[in-house]
């Protein structure tokens, strides 16, 4: 048997979700035999709907190699004196957010290849060290970033460091109250703003994504999602176009794609260009050794922060361009074949 006081982080979550991040070796058919025979709320049995309040005793009737067969060990991490790697920069930080500058080549999250050395881990050592978080006094909360880059997209990272504050970004994201703008360098040149709205599928064989309707007006099946892009031009550049990106909508490759499909497609990027495109991002690459897309987070803009997140009203987070992304910008900047 083991008895669980609900925290203020584990507050406010229903009682199987709490379960299924308590028990996380447990599978769904166990969690919810648990909660029909083996769980009481406060000495009572409750549904699986039961919303967790701070103070609440949650009784768990299993035996002691049940449970440590269902959880994993209480991850240490920087809380015993292991010096927390850092590769991000912090922009912002407050007791219930932090905001990261993630460089290129890191990882948001990990995945199957990368489990340990990415952003998120990261910022949770640091908060670690800084004894701001402790993951063996905690449940089953973690914190956690409310949006997320592709490993080769430079910026900010936005992380809840309790679970108020996630809760209050994630819905802040949901109901588009954080603008985000990126800046990049596309092909060709744009002399004024472009509204780009469609419809995206993913192929998760390729790791791709098609805008439709497409160049034939062929539209998109089922299991099509909205996208909606707006793209301002900054500078002109010799061939190409310094502009801000804001997404309306935030969809896997979005950017890159919807860029591609009006005939403006990223430099640096081979996934998505084509025709007289393809060989200029060609030539760049080769000049400025680019195997990747140009892509950096520069702002994020608090619309309206919600709950105890509110002070954020109005509130505007930029991180400036990386290196080489400067020293390409300089290079492209001068004014031969600009005009």
């Amino acid at each position: 048997m083991q008895q669980i006081t609900i925290t203020a982080n584990d507050a406010g979550r229903r009682l199987d979700r709490f379960l299924r991040k308590y028990l996380e070796n447990a599978p769904l058919s166990a969690i919810y035999r648990i909660i029909r025979k083996d769980v009481k709320v406060n000495g009572r049995r409750r549904d699986s709907g039961y919303m967790l309040a701070e103070g609440d005793e949650v009784t768990l009737y299993l035996a002691d190699e049940q449970l440590q067969a269902y959880r994993r060990p209480a991850k240490q991490g920087a809380a015993q004196g292991r010096k927390a790697k850092r590769n991000f920069r912090i922009i912002y930080e407050d007791e219930n957010i932090l905001i990261a500058d993630k460089p290129f080549g890191l990882l948001t999250h990990g995945d199957s290849k990368e489990k340990k050395d990415h952003l998120a881990n990261q910022v949770k050592d640091y908060l670690i060290e800084q004894g701001e978080y402790d993951p063996r006094n905690e449940r089953v909360f973690s914190p956690a970033s409310a949006n997320r880059l592709d490993r080769n997209t430079t910026g900010l990272v936005i992380f809840g460091k309790n679970s108020e504050a996630l809760r209050a970004l994630n819905e802040m994201i949901r109901e588009d109250q954080i603008g985000k703008f990126y800046q990049t360098i596309v092909y060709g040149k744009i002399t004024k703003e472009m509204h780009l709205t469609g419809e995206l599928v993913k192929d998760h064989e390729t790791n791709t994504v098609s805008i439709y309707p497409d160049k034939a007006g062929k539209r998109a099946g089922e299991r099509a999602l909205p996208v909606e892009t707006i793209v301002r031009p900054v500078r002109k550049l010799r061939g190409c176009t310094l502009v801000e990106v804001e997404l309306v909508t935030g969809r896997t490759h979005q950017i890159r794609a919807h860029l591609a499909s009006a005939g403006h497609p990223v430099i640096g990027d081979s996934k998505y260009a084509a025709g007289k495109a393809r060989e200029f991002n060609r030539k760049l690459s080769e000049q400025y050794r680019l195997t990747t897309q140009l892509l950096h987070s520069a702002r994020l803009e608090i619309r309206e922060g919600r709950g105890s997140l509110a002070y954020l009203s109005g509130r505007s987070f930029t991180a400036e361009l990386p290196e080489n992304f400067r020293m390409i910008l300089a290079d492209l900047e001068g004014t031969k074949g600009n005009e």
